[in-house]
């Protein structure tokens, strides 16, 4: 009998409110789809920094006899057979190193004409203005510094370069869209909080009579807050359940059909879906329990009868 009470009472609460509760719901689900969308963003920058890091090179680029008459690196010439047999010995001595790979000035020419041939440079260039390179794997990416420290400098080296220093930029240009779509979910999540709160007040106010004397008759304070603390509760859970739609549909759209970014940027390595489906679960848990604590709180004023 209770239990019906109670049920009813969260029916009669949501129809009474009905335009409140569908702000609420909405509110929940945009918010709540934000906070999903960003822990989602996190976990696709952190496979990705795997995946790159793990692919990425220092490249020790040597002087060419072009190098020797414009770069004040290369003032001693071009890079001789001894200084890079020199290079090659004391790169495989060092620990950090795990595989060099030597790249000729013909291997370097075919593969700028392969990556900017269309560029009107390409036409003008010729074998021997490209650099020779030692192209380095490290066995840990951060450690560039110590192949920078030993190598620039030395004769014979026009420059190292760390390929991670690019992926850096992109990798610090994520991290800001996401932590811009965190700001905006936090925004939301305010927005929701007040509307839950005014919802229950509302609702609370126009059933002060009822409460009142329920409250004379003996009825628990838990008794007394228990519809509408289910009623936004309620709402908020279908605000979840959106929000979890919301993801499993733009995971779906986004990467697998539609944009189809999965087979368009395959060089990119997508989550999988796995990881959506291991936040949803926190998703329904705060679209329940943060509506009915906020209800709990915003409830404690009506009660002190």
């Amino acid at each position: 009998m209770r239990a019906q009470f109670v049920l009813s009472e969260i029916g009669v609460g949501l129809r009474r409110n009905l335009t409140m509760t569908f702000a609420v719901i909405v509110s929940v689900a945009l918010s709540l789809a934000l906070f999903g969308g960003s822990l989602l963003m996190s976990d696709q920058v952190n496979q990705m920094k795997g995946y790159w890091y793990d692919k990425v090179n220092v490249s020790i680029f040597l002087c060419n006899k072009s190098d020797a008459e414009s770069d004040p690196n290369c003032s001693k010439g071009a890079v001789t057979q001894e200084q890079k047999d020199q290079i090659l010995t004391d790169l495989k001595k060092m620990s950090v190193v795990e595989k060099v790979t030597y790249e000729s000035q013909d291997e370097a020419y075919k593969h700028y004409k392969e990556q900017f041939g269309d560029s009107p440079l390409a036409s003008s260039l010729t074998p021997d203005q490209m650099q020779e390179s030692y192209r380095i794997k490290l066995k840990n990416p951060e450690q560039y510094q110590v192949i920078a420290s030993a190598f620039n400098g030395r004769d014979g080296v026009q420059s190292v370069q760390d390929q991670k220093g690019i992926l850096d930029n992109l990798f610090g240009l994520l991290n800001g869209m996401n932590w811009a779509a965190r700001a905006v979910m936090a925004m939301m999540l305010v927005v929701a909080l007040m509307l839950i709160v005014n919802t229950v007040r509302v609702s609370a106010f126009s059933r002060r009579r009822e409460t009142g004397i329920m409250r004379l008759v003996g009825a628990s304070g838990f008794y007394i807050q228990a519809p509408f603390i289910m009623e936004a509760a309620v709402a908020g859970l279908i605000g979840g359940t959106l929000a979890c739609g919301f993801l499993l549909i733009a995971r779906y759209f986004i990467i697998d059909h539609g944009l189809d970014l999965s087979h368009k940027l395959n060089l990119i390595n997508f989550i999988g879906w796995d990881a959506v489906l291991t936040k949803l679960p926190l998703i329904l848990a705060t679209s329940l329990l943060m509506p009915a604590l906020a209800a709990f709180f915003a409830l404690r004023k009506y009660l002190k009868v």
